[in-house]
């Protein structure tokens, strides 16, 4: 076969119905657009969420305290202190698969600023509570084991506590009140953005574990914490850590084995990732319902595709009777189908590509267009081409010569 030959005479038909051309190229269009943009969709919120699990910290458990029952109404978990700060001790020096530990009481206050107030939620809790959270201090210094001893009066500002009460300024080495008593504010904490569930993380303020418990939020229940943050020392301990808690802190509770827990242990880092399954699956359904038009747009090849051969069966007629062979006239109309899958492909990418900046710019709703996302439409759009395209060079090559001929 002179493929170059081939590859000319099929430019040469699609270039005289260039209407027509135009209009079966349309479907391959919309649906490698469409693909395109809808992957960039659902890869964007996969990324998202795969930031936001990041932002959370790494290998992460959860201890709250127990629930009550009052009247025969049952309140959640935490509402009950149970937790002690010796239970995140004895978490921290005794497991060998946890890495760190932090007790943690929290609450909500106002934070006062000279003529400005935030109301955010506070954490009292040790160093450890910022390395478990892998969260950087980027003004200022962080807390430190002296602080907590020394039941310092000193804070850590989250960034929208800051931007609310500052502007800005320089926060650090400011004093804010927080219920009515004084604060040092020693640093400002690194932006961390919004959970998957919608929460600001950066709305915080961070204070000693001890000055917390001494004059905000641990009168009532003095050396008690709702909560206690625990980082495993690896994914693969993640399992072992949450049972070893659990044990551990039934024997300090002494409780009976035919007693509920007086606690709840919550692995973050599986629920979080069950979300990016989510998305990722939210991503591929989004893929395969735009690769519908995709398949649209071949019946749509096959269809003009079969009108051609109709329209050239004198045509082909004649180039078999000169010699051409079953597989050149083949060949012939597969290319014509591929060349229109290729271009429609081409022109698809750049749309998809723009209608997904259009979607992140306009929506606010983060798009990531991928090269292996474009690489796969194109290819697809290419496969398409040559699957609807096959039956009619099929039956273009089957024609009998003297019969194409007789043709009118």
């Amino acid at each position: 076969m002179n493929f170059p030959m081939t590859l000319r005479i099929a430019f040469k038909a699609l270039n005289r119905n260039k209407m027509r051309s135009s209009l079966t190229m349309l479907g391959i269009i919309i649906g490698v657009g469409a693909v395109i943009a809808m992957i960039a969709v659902g890869s964007g919120a996969k990324a998202r969420i795969q930031e936001q699990i990041a932002s959370m910290g790494s290998n992460l458990l959860i201890i709250l305290s127990g629930s009550a029952t009052s009247g025969g109404i049952r309140f959640g978990s935490g509402s009950v202190p149970t937790l002690t700060v010796d239970d995140a001790k004895a978490i921290a020096t005794e497991l060998p698969s946890v890495k760190y530990a932090a007790p943690v009481l929290t609450g909500i206050a106002q934070i006062v600023s000279g003529n400005q107030n935030w109301s955010t939620i506070t954490y009292g809790s040790t160093p450890e509570a910022l390395l478990i959270r892998d969260w950087p201090v980027v003004m200022g210094r962080a807390l430190t084991q002296a602080d907590v001893d020394s039941k310092a009066k000193v804070c850590l500002l989250g960034q929208t506590v800051a931007d609310n009460l500052f502007g800005e300024m320089d926060p650090v080495g400011q004093v804010v009140r927080i219920k009515k008593f004084p604060f040092t504010v020693i640093g400002v904490l690194a932006l961390k953005g919004q959970t998957t569930w919608g929460q600001d993380q950066d709305d915080t303020v961070y204070v000693p574990l001890t000055t917390a418990q001494r004059l905000l939020f641990g009168r009532n229940f003095p050396g008690m914490v709702r909560s206690i943050s625990v980082q495993a020392t690896g994914a693969e301990t993640l399992q072992q850590a949450q049972e070893e808690i659990t044990q551990l802190l039934r024997q300090r509770h002494r409780l009976r084995p035919d007693q509920e827990n007086d606690f709840s242990v919550r692995n973050l880092t599986e629920a979080m990732s069950t979300a990016e399954e989510s998305a990722r699956v939210m991503s591929l359904l989004l893929g395969a319902i735009a690769s519908i038009a995709l398949l649209v747009g071949g019946i749509g090849i096959m269809n003009i595709m079969l009108v051609s051969v109709t329209e050239r069966t004198r045509e082909i007629g004649i180039r078999l009777a000169v010699g051409a062979r079953e597989r050149d006239i083949l060949y012939q109309f597969l290319i014509e189908a591929l060349v229109l899958s290729l271009i429609g492909g081409l022109i698809g990418l750049l749309i998809g590509v723009s209608a997904s900046q259009l979607i992140s710019h306009f929506f606010k709703w983060p798009t990531l267009v991928s090269p292996q996302a474009l690489l796969l439409s194109f290819s697809f759009a290419g496969g398409v081409g040559i699957f609807f395209g096959f039956y009619p060079a099929r039956k273009a090559a089957k024609l009998d010569p003297i019969e194409a001929l007789r043709y009118e």
